[in-house]
């Protein structure tokens, strides 16, 4: 089965980034390597979904460094350490900043790639979460303030009724303004539109 991802490799030996991006790739990886931390950071472009095999021991920056410099970017780009020999503190470190897994050097094909479609499926389902996110945010956007209001008083709870009273109108105005309410924000259901609003973090704006 042909797979479908992105694969940056990082590792400062070349027969290794070589070996790795040939088998990646005659399953279907699209696939760069980079030599070195620094130069990953100097010349690699954000693709989604894709994961990171990065290398735990290399001459300019660890792999724990490097993964500390791109959560300080904002990249969260799935990471699996790739080493000979790690020390136990740099393991935690990686697991605590997020990374999917260790793989210790040697390993076989099956386990890379297992790691490599398991990190890639979290990287789609992120790519999804914030797609869903932003969209959900937009269509917030458009909300009059008075209908801002009522999505809120909605979200937590409050019947048409009990809305009414809090922002002094009639239910008849209310009703309006959570039909408008539900058609710009294209939840199909009040339990629609609470799971769009939490999910985005709206009440967090």
């Amino acid at each position: 089965m042909i797979k479908s991802g992105h694969v940056y490799i990082i590792d400062d030996d070349e027969s290794m980034r070589i070996s790795f991006s040939r088998m990646l790739s005659e399953v279907g990886y699209t696939v760069n390597h980079y030599q070195s931390g620094i130069s990953f950071l100097e010349e690699s472009l954000p693709i989604s979904p894709a994961v990171i095999l990065l290398d735990m021991q290399m001459p300019d920056m660890t792999g724990v460094q490097l993964q500390q410099k791109l959560l300080d970017l904002g990249r969260r780009t799935p990471i699996i350490f790739i080493s000979g020999q790690s020390h136990p503190s740099q393991i935690v470190a990686g697991l605590k900043n997020g990374a999917i897994d260790f793989l210790f050097k040697p390993f076989n094909l099956e386990d890379l790639l297992v790691a490599v479609s398991d990190a890639l499926e979290l990287d789609k389902r992120r790519l999804i979460r914030l797609t869903k996110e932003l969209d959900a945010k937009k269509c917030f956007r458009t909300l009059t303030p008075r209908e801002k209001e009522v999505c809120e008083l909605l979200v937590k709870g409050l019947l048409n009724k009990e809305a009414a009273v809090k922002l002094g109108i009639v239910d008849a105005t209310i009703k309006v303004h959570k039909a408008r309410v539900m058609e710009k924000m294209r939840a199909d259901s009040l339990q629609d539109l609470v799971r769009i609003y939490l999910e985005a973090g709206l009440g967090n704006d």
